[in-house]
């Protein structure tokens, strides 16, 4: 298996705050992302090369060219590339960047994604087209929605564990109210207040055992990167941040066909997991990986996604969260600007927005939330349901 493994390295990210931007239109959340980014690495427009934009929601955000960016940025006649994987669409969008710029064929490269959620009317995330098999399954399994079947692995990952039902959701909460503690300390986040682990325990329920804060925010937003050639890093920053691995692994929808599925963690996850860590040449993750950003839709997919990554050993991640092993002054900090559940969930931009946390910390630069002397970072994007999913893994240090 070939590597990119210290091929690429970033030299500038920007990020909107996110939230619901009435304020602004899908283009004015690109250039607002664009502009920092830029700005970052001490470039200019024209010194791109080649671009790629990540958006799940085409038909009523940003079409499916890559039109809508080229003009929004005002780009000078380049390639742009339109992507969608899902929730890993920002990742998606990266990964294009990043192969391309490794390839030799340009020296600067942008990647940004971009998702414009609140003016749609619905109260969470637009329906898709589901396919035959898909609509054949929601006729027989009234579950066949994002809380349904992430309330399901919840309650299986309880009874395969020992877990009580107070015990599993006082886990959960745990979770949750780490990471709104976390968000509090970061300005560009959507949700910025604490939520007690009483609090969580009393809220409504969504889907059960899953209540309203176990459940990320739906925001609007956007992110964006600009990478270049390892050797060439330098010659734009002092503290460029280097891709060590990139792995994205996609369900061949056998969970969904066969019976034997545990529904106690996400097969995709781990194999990228295991394929990034060879990247890397990472051998001990729980130890080596300093801090991580994973996708934390519901608290159940943060809680198996510790076990799926081998920073806790399987069915005893409830120990490592009883212990504040992921809290921002744990050994292993675990969504330290508050993750999808609180600096929030535009689609297309959250894998983005991992890796700009990741960028931020590895510089020094996350102030209050800052993770002490770290190494290696991880982000981990999951789109789809628990047994059908596209997943991506980067790891980058300095």
């Amino acid at each position: 298996m070939g590597s990119i493994k210290d091929k690429v390295a970033i030299i500038g990210m920007g990020c909107t705050k996110f939230g619901e931007r009435w304020d602004a239109s899908p283009e004015d959340l690109m250039v607002e992302a664009f502009k920092e980014a830029i700005e970052d690495a001490g470039i200019e427009p024209k010194d791109i090369e080649a671009a790629w934009q990540g958006n799940q929601f085409t038909e009523v955000n940003q079409g499916v060219s890559g039109l809508p960016l080229s003009e929004a940025l005002k780009l000078p006649y380049i390639p742009v590339t339109h992507v969608e994987n899902m929730c890993a669409s920002g990742s998606e969008a990266l990964r294009g960047a990043c192969y391309a710029v490794a390839s030799g064929a340009y020296k600067i490269a942008l990647a940004l994604g971009v998702e414009k959620l609140k003016d749609v009317g619905y109260g969470g995330l637009p329906e898709l087209s589901l396919g035959m098999e898909g609509k054949l399954q929601a006729l027989v399994s009234p579950n066949f929605t994002a809380p349904g079947m992430f309330a399901q692995m919840a309650t299986r990952y309880f009874a395969r564990y020992g877990l009580s039902p107070e015990e599993g959701k006082m886990m959960l909460a745990k979770i949750s109210s780490k990471s709104h503690h976390n968000g509090t300390l970061c300005e560009k986040a959507h949700l910025r207040k604490e939520a007690p682990v009483d609090l969580i325990m009393k809220a409504p329920i969504i889907a059960w055992p899953l209540g309203l804060f176990d459940a990320c925010g739906v925001s609007d937003g956007a992110a964006a990167a600009i990478v270049v050639r390892a050797e060439d890093a330098k010659n734009f920053r002092k503290d460029p941040v280097y891709i060590k691995a990139l792995q994205v692994s996609v369900s061949s929808g056998e969970d969904m066909m066969y019976t034997d599925y545990d529904y106690t963690h996400v097969e995709p996850t781990y194999r990228a997991a295991i394929r990034a860590y060879k990247e890397a040449g990472v051998t001990n993750p729980r130890e080596e990986i300093s801090m991580a950003e994973v996708h934390d839709c519901f608290s159940i997919t943060e809680a198996v996604t510790m076990e799926d990554l081998q920073f806790s050993p399987r069915g005893k991640v409830k120990e490592d969260i009883d212990a504040g092993r992921f809290n921002l002054d744990g050994p292993q900090p675990v969504q330290t600007d508050g993750g999808l559940k609180c600096f929030g969930h535009p689609i297309g931009a959250s894998g983005l927005r991992m890796m700009y946390e990741e960028y931020k910390q590895l510089q020094g630069k996350c102030g209050a939330r800052q993770v002490k002397n770290p190494r290696l970072g991880l982000t981990h994007n999951l789109g789809g349901f628990p047994p059908r999913c596209v997943v991506s893994v980067f790891i980058v240090g300095n």
